[in-house]
């Protein structure tokens, strides 16, 4: 199921603002990735996350570290009951970064935002990317971070997976992992612009390769490319657009209307409809990569956090199948 939403003025400004600047930039690194610099880059990308360290949570956000042997999480909150105490949902979050970049600090405040609206806690990942683990050792980080949850006492149906980007896939791998493993499934899947193929045959071939703000195709390319594939070759069970989902919980998916990722949001649409899963995909009139973290200037951008948090909220009233959400303005 498809809605449409009218791109906010800010957001029609935003587009050719990031397409000459961040766009520019990542579109050569892109081409020096491809040519030789491809490790080097990469250890360039694992240091974004310490510059934007100052970069502040919304006011009253609480925060609280956890260590685990081979990554870090923290909780994010916004009442006076530590989720650890209360144990009565979680919001289990991805951050995105194309598996090279980005952590805690780069997605703190759009996670606790996205965490208020839905009037829950959120458990955000900062899983071991290239060039330090493959992305078979990723998912083991966000199946032992499912595992911790688990284990600390929260049911698995009051936990909800989501993610950006290259998180956003990881959420819907480590749902299709939780089967094959053996654990129990959770509560629900959101999604945005989610990075689900590392196979670039169908973004090659759609017209918004040319048309996004600020994401190269050939950046998504040359990541699975030189980062992933053994010999050459990319295994189809890394990407979830080549899974049965079916037993998947509801899903949200949302995706800008020009990014170049918005084969991949169908093709997980499409998988969701195969196996009767309930699944709203928003396609967000012109809306830039992950344009919620915008959400201080954008107001598309907290409409679509809103409808985020409207969500998960009737995820856990269990109002998800009787209630649609709302059309945003």
């Amino acid at each position: 199921m498809q809605r449409l939403y009218r791109a906010s003025l800010g957001t029609r400004i935003a587009d050719p603002l990031l397409r000459g600047t961040v766009g520019l930039g990542l579109a050569t690194w892109a081409r020096v990735a491809d040519h030789g610099r491809f490790e080097h880059l990469l250890r360039l990308g694992g240091l974004l996350d310490l510059p934007v360290v100052a970069l502040a949570a919304p006011k009253g956000t609480k925060r609280r570290m956890v260590r685990f042997e081979k990554f870090r999480a923290e909780w994010l909150w916004q009442d006076d009951r530590d989720p650890q105490h209360r144990r009565d949902s979680a919001l289990l979050y991805f951050h995105g970064g194309g598996f090279i970049c980005g952590g805690l600090n780069t997605h703190r405040r759009m996670v606790a935002k996205i965490a208020q609206a839905s009037g829950m806690p959120a458990f955000s990942v900062d899983y071991r990317q290239l060039p330090k683990a493959h992305l078979t050792e990723t998912l083991d980080d966000a199946v032992e971070s499912y595992r911790y949850l688990l284990e600390q006492g929260f049911r698995a149906e009051r936990i909800i997976v989501s993610g950006d980007s290259a998180g956003g896939g990881l959420a819907f791998r480590l749902a299709l992992a939780t089967r094959e493993r053996g654990l129990p499934m959770p509560g629900g899947i959101s999604a945005i612009a989610p990075w689900a193929d590392l196979d670039s045959t169908v973004r090659d071939a759609h017209p918004n390769r040319h048309h996004d703000s600020y994401i190269p195709a050939q950046a998504l390319e040359v990541i699975a490319r030189r980062g992933f594939a053994a010999n050459g070759e990319l295994d189809p069970a890394w990407s979830p657009v080549n899974s049965d989902f079916t037993g998947l919980p509801p899903v949200l998916i949302q995706v800008g209307s020009t990014e170049c990722l918005l084969p991949d949001s169908q093709m997980l649409a499409r998988r969701c409809a195969e196996a009767r899963v309930p699944t709203l995909l928003q396609i967000w009139d012109r809306a830039s990569h992950v344009h919620h973290m915008g959400a201080d200037l954008l107001s598309d951008a907290r409409a679509a956090i809103d409808h985020l948090g409207q969500f998960h909220q009737r995820l856990m009233t269990g109002a998800m199948s009787s209630t649609p959400l709302p059309d945003a303005g």
